[in-house]
């Protein structure tokens, strides 16, 4: 079952100073990170609740291309960074392939992964990926091991304590991904993850589908911004957009 968006992918040439970049305009402090030996990338990454940003890098380019993320992420950094692609969460990665396999899915057979964090322990899981990555591409699914480092009860409950220390949580409540024809587009991302879309409140021919507490929207290229629009909601008291690694970041008040 789909639990939400599980996170955001974001290319940049120096996580470290990425997360500080962030820290300051938005005002939530890194949290973790480490390298992906077998991919050729290293990441930081900034908690918001159980979902969370990557900020991804490269330490190893030729390794990176022949990467599931390494090649979205270089991609990316040859137009100076910026979203790269995003990951779904569930808790039954198999049940979900079972299930999409009929509708012509080309979504790959689950296959493990870790990050070997700074501190040596391993974060562990399992996804699936389309053939293609990329911010006009599917997103991938991703299984957490919740027995390894980071996704423990304990784990999380330490992050929710951690939001409140910090006055409150900052939470993702929507992406925006521009696209050249949202009624294609929507049908592609049903056919690659199952998502149903909608007409958008928001308008101008947009469609929106919900995972969990969250919306995915498909917002025309045309005639809009052309940028990724990620929302955040947070403890303020006033709307405010951020222009960050290429995103623009539109933080509000929690509903």
């Amino acid at each position: 079952m789909y639990l939400g968006i599980d996170h955001l992918v974001i290319a940049v040439a120096d996580p470290d100073e990425a997360v500080v970049a962030f820290e300051r305009a938005v005002g939530r402090a890194p949290t973790g990170g480490g390298r992906h030996e077998a991919l050729g990338t290293f990441n930081r990454i900034v908690w918001l609740g159980d979902p969370y940003l990557e900020f991804i890098g490269i330490f190893d380019p030729s390794l990176a291309e022949r990467s599931w993320v390494g090649r979205p992420a270089r991609r990316a950094l040859e137009t100076d960074g910026g979203f790269a692609t995003w990951a779904i969460a569930t808790d039954d990665i198999d049940g979900d392939i079972a299930a999409l396999r009929p509708g012509g899915s080309s979504l790959g057979e689950p296959r493990p992964g870790e990050r070997r964090r700074d501190d040596g322990s391993v974060v562990r899981w399992r996804l699936a990926a389309p053939d293609l990555l990329g911010p006009g591409e599917p997103p991938f699914l991703i299984e957490h091991d919740e027995t390894g480092a980071e996704w423990a009860p304990s784990d999380r409950a330490e992050r929710a304590a951690q939001a409140e220390r910090l006055g409150g949580p900052i939470g993702i409540d929507a992406l925006e991904l521009p696209v050249d024809d949202p009624n294609v587009a929507s049908q592609r991302l049903t056919r690659t993850v199952g998502l149903r879309f909608r007409p958008s409140l928001a308008g101008g021919g947009a469609r929106d589908a919900s995972i969990g507490r969250q919306i995915v929207r498909l917002r025309p290229r045309r005639g809009g911004p052309a940028t990724v629009v990620i929302r955040l909601r947070a403890p303020v008291a006033h709307e405010r957009a951020i222009e960050l690694f290429g995103c623009r970041w539109v933080v509000g008040p929690r509903r």
